[in-house]
């Protein structure tokens, strides 16, 4: 019998807080997040040329910071791009000391662009559902910006547009030829018989923090994985630093009919290190 396709709907985008109170931090200056602009001139907005990370912030303080300036020192070389991390680094401790706590400021935004521009912003979480149901989409990743999380962003939220007008949450991305790589802005695991696994990093995905967290907690492996694999695994989650451990329901026509225990055993490994990591700071 075949699986229930997911019935397509009108695309609408997901509903988010409206951060109506977030703060940004520009070239080291505290201002109403709303307020903070820069010259329409900056090829950062004009070509996407520049850097970015986001970092989750828990009760006020921010998980795996030095690692995520860590990425954008190496993203920021591999595009040429100046960067004063101590600054990046002042800024970002100035402006969470002074957001505080509360829905506005639960993740902390980095930008440098091409114009020389320093912004950060606090921002709300975006909802997430408790389990996501992908769509595979056609992607052919970039090979000149490995190893780079840069503002050139464009491709990977029109796959998650697509993915939702065809009545799915989140899009999966899968190159022309068949081998799946990673969600738009999150990695993917799978498991197949006792294993969990997700591809390698030489398919050309992000260097994902959490992703690196997974793996060291769970002894995960790197495989090439297809749809195929996908079709017969018996659970998958997506991972990333806003969605920690995320369930995934459905790809595209296979369905994931309840939370498997490695993807539990994969969420609590992980909060219990946030919580860990976080007393500690």
């Amino acid at each position: 019998m075949s699986r229930p396709r997911a019935r397509p709907v009108a695309y609408a985008p997901p509903v988010a807080p409206t951060g109506d109170h977030s703060l940004a931090s520009l070239d080291g200056e505290i201002m109403p997040a709303a307020e903070a602009t820069i010259p329409a001139t900056d090829e950062g907005l004009i070509r996407g040329d520049g850097a970015f990370e986001v970092i989750r912030v828990y009760d006020g303080q921010p998980f795996a910071l030095e690692e995520h300036l860590a990425r954008l020192e190496r993203s920021a070389a591999n595009l040429r791009l100046p960067l004063d991390v101590e600054a990046v680094r002042a800024d970002a401790n100035r402006l969470l000391a002074h957001a505080g706590v509360g829905p506005d400021h639960e993740t902390l935004r980095v930008v440098l662009t091409r114009g020389g521009r320093r912004l950060l912003l606090t921002e709300p979480l975006a909802p997430a559902q408790e389990r996501v149901r992908l769509a595979s989409i056609t992607y052919a990743p970039t090979r000149i910006l490995d190893g780079v999380k840069s503002l050139s962003y464009a491709g990977n939220m029109l796959a998650s547009r697509i993915a939702r007008e065809r009545g799915f949450d989140e899009a999966l991305l899968v190159t022309p030829h068949g081998r799946v790589l990673e969600a738009p802005t999150s990695s993917i695991f799978w498991v197949q018989g006792d294993e969990l696994l997700t591809p390698p990093l030489d398919d050309h995905i992000l260097a994902s923090i959490t992703r690196a967290h997974v793996i060291e907690l769970t002894g995960a492996s790197e495989r090439a994985c297809t749809l195929a694999d996908l079709e017969a695994a018996d659970e998958a989650f997506l991972a990333s630093t806003t969605r920690e451990v995320q369930p995934v329901a459905a790809v595209d026509e296979k369905q994931f009919e309840a939370v498997g225990a490695q993807t539990l055993a994969a969420a609590a490994a992980l909060r219990a290190r946030i919580e860990s990591l976080l007393d500690t700071a």
